[in-house]
């Protein structure tokens, strides 16, 4: 069993070498202007209270005001700016010194908060809480040399969020305001009275489908979603591994082929377990593992260490996985550790798709007791790992396949090649700052697997060992050298790198007498760019808001750069002449939702339609915003017309 522990030690190496990153660095905020709090920290995944701000500068007849907007997670609230002593602690707003700028009047919220009593605990004082977003604003004066454009208004608000369970300590949140379009007091009734988003009145009838079906259809769909699976581009990399097992096997029984397939197959169900318990446990939906930095880098060490061992760098220690000589012929003996691990590697690089049928039933099962979504999980797993089974059982269904001979070692290094561009795949949904201490833990790995695989091995076992730990020697420090040191410069570059761009910009609206246009939801994208796409803006949940109170029909397209069913559809589907022609007639906002770094807002949305992965399309009409049209996990360029024509156009310009 010596090669499957050595094995074993190497995967644990690899881990251990990337999933500290996990801690060191976290999914961004997608705004550097607003800040959150929550019990998973600032911008992490638990935050619970996101706030952000804007001015708008005094105009003709117009006086300025400041604009500072909370948004709550549901299920949670916080307590008003004029919640009466002896209660809960109330919301306090606290704004910097600003040279040339000066608060003239009260902050009031632009729409009253709810009002209860709470007898048990405070007696008869009225309870004054505020749910899902509120805005609260103030008059503002600027002096005649004060460039708004180029404007920062710092504060903070102290708030304590709660839930009917528990509260969080009163944590100060700090913001930043820029200039923005903001919403004017006087224009408060009127956009009341217009259609306003309000997720407690959401009701969406895809939802009450998926609600409907009953668990063995769940099942049915989640096998047919797993089988489909397997034909989907993030599989492909791997598709070779099995195409080489298949070969290997051919050579031996009909029993042990079988057999070599169960251990894949349950290669393939532990790892959909284990997706179930963190859906169940953290609610973690399909692919959004890949929103965390610290699972991308350690999952392109391992397939980078993979494809030098494919390219003969090295020698994956696990027997009946990659190589031949020693290896290979203790395959007969200690071939299921090999098998069992392509299982685990196929789902993990799987999970950036989806395949039809997919979606529904996993919306399906996680929103199901801990039983059922562990059942609809095993049926993906096990419509993933039908083909395998079927051709274990009867391996005359891959007869077409050649007979293995020298064209395996060719075919071995083309695969090595496509694992390589499987990581640098990975590396394009890295953050900037991150991509190059990444390729030099690559390097470190590189120099590590090369020291071992000048060991051959029938060397003696001490010798192994010795060699192993100076590979693992060389890599750690080379992991403690990027990640210690490199990454650090490297953000401070990029940081240096943005602000200098931010500054040329600047100046070149000054140097040119232009004015800085504020972008905005009802924004018309300068003429000739991006015409082969949709005019898309970053989507905020202030976006979407502004947005359906000028009632118009808004697009939300919620991906990721690593999830390739999300790019594919994009370029297939999206962005063809037909929709952005039936987008522009109906003048329909389009707002793109990237969830890459798994940000709060873009999060809490997603929870709030029924979603928990990614690809989906929300398309809110005028004047109903509240019964949003969801297209979850796939579409066809009709079906998306036939949404788009569902909703009808915006209402107004």
């Amino acid at each position: 069993m010596r090669y499957s522990i050595i094995g074993v030690l190497a995967v644990l190496v690899v881990l251990a070498a990337g999933l500290p990153t996990l801690g060191q660095f976290p999914p961004e905020p997608a705004n550097s202007s607003s800040g959150v709090v929550g019990p998973g920290g600032a911008g992490g995944p638990g935050s619970v209270v996101n706030v952000k701000a804007q001015f708008t500068a005094p105009g003709t007849g117009k006086q300025g005001r400041l604009f500072i907007t909370a948004t709550i997670e549901l299920d949670w609230h916080i307590y008003s700016i004029t919640q009466q002593a002896g209660g809960p602690v109330a919301t306090r707003i606290e704004v910097s010194s600003v040279p040339g700028v000066r608060i003239v009047g009260e902050f009031r919220p632009t729409k009253p908060p709810e009002t209860k009593k709470e007898p048990e605990a405070f007696g008869d004082l009225p309870i004054e809480t505020h749910t899902d977003t509120v805005t609260w604003t103030a008059p503002i004066e600027l002096a005649p040399d004060v460039d708004p454009a180029k404007l920062r208004i710092d504060g903070k608000l102290v708030v304590q969020p709660c839930n009917a369970n528990s509260c969080l300590p009163p944590t100060p949140i700090t913001f930043t305001a820029t200039l923005g379009p903001g919403v004017e007091p006087s224009e408060s009734s009127a956009a009341a009275a217009a259609p306003v988003f309000n997720p407690k009145a959401l009701k969406i009838a895809e939802n009450d489908q998926i609600k409907q079906t009953s668990m063995a259809v769940a099942i049915v769909m989640g096998f047919l979603g797993g089988l489909i699976l397997n034909l989907m581009p993030c599989v492909l990399p791997v598709i070779g591994l099995k195409i080489l097992s298949f070969l290997e096997q051919s050579g031996h029984s009909r029993r042990h082929a079988l057999v070599l397939n169960i251990w894949y197959s349950l290669g393939l169900l532990s790892v959909f377990l284990v997706l179930a318990t963190l859906a169940v446990t953290l609610g973690l939906g399909w692919g959004q593992l890949f929103s965390y930095n610290g699972f991308n880098i350690t999952l392109a060490a391992i397939v980078f260490a993979m494809g030098l061992s494919f390219l003969g760098v090295w020698e994956v220690p696990i027997p009946g996985f990659v190589g031949r000589g020693k290896t290979l012929e203790l395959a007969d003996k200690e071939g299921f550790a090999g098998a069992f691990s392509k299982g685990v590697l196929t789902t993990i690089l799987a999970t950036p798709c989806s395949a039809p049928f997919l979606a529904p039933a996993l919306t399906w099962a996680v929103s199901r007791p801990a039983p059922e979504t562990y059942a609809v999980f095993t049926a993906v797993g096990l419509g993933m790992a039908s083909p395998y089974l079927l051709i274990g059982a009867f391996p005359g269904l891959i007869a077409f396949l050649p007979k293995p001979g020298a064209w395996m070692d060719t075919f071995k290094q083309i695969m090595g090649f496509v694992l390589l561009a499987t990581v640098v795949f990975v590396l394009t949904f890295l953050p900037m700052a991150l991509i190059v201490p990444t390729v030099g833990l690559l390097f470190g790995l590189w120099g590590a697997c090369w020291w071992i695989g000048r060991t051959p091995p029938t060397a003696d076992a001490m010798v192994t060992v010795r060699v192993w730990l100076e590979a693992v020697a060389f890599a750690g420090a080379i992991w403690i050298l990027t990640f210690g040191w490199l990454s650090s410069v490297m953000r401070d570059r990029f940081d240096r790198s943005v602000e200098e761009v931010i500054a040329s910009r600047v100046r070149g609206f000054e140097d040119n007498g232009t004015e800085e246009v504020v972008a905005g939801p009802m924004a018309k994208p300068a003429a000739g760019k991006n015409v082969k796409h949709l005019p898309w803006q970053p989507f905020t949940r202030m976006m979407l808001e502004e947005a359906v109170a000028a009632q118009a029909t808004v697009l939300v397209d919620f991906t990721a750069d690593w999830c390739l069913t999300c790019k594919t559809l994009e370029a297939t589907v999206l962005n063809r002449r037909e929709i952005r022609e039936l987008v522009e007639a109906n003048h329909i906002v389009t707002l793109q939702a990237d969830w890459t770094h798994g940000q709060p807002e873009v999060t809490d949305m997603l929870k709030l339609l029924g979603s928990k992965q990614v690809p989906v399309i929300a398309i809110f009409p005028a004047g109903n915003p509240n019964e949003p049209i969801v297209l979850r996990g796939g579409y066809t360029r009709q079906t998306l017309l036939d949404a788009l024509a569902k909703a009808g156009p915006s209402k107004q310009r």
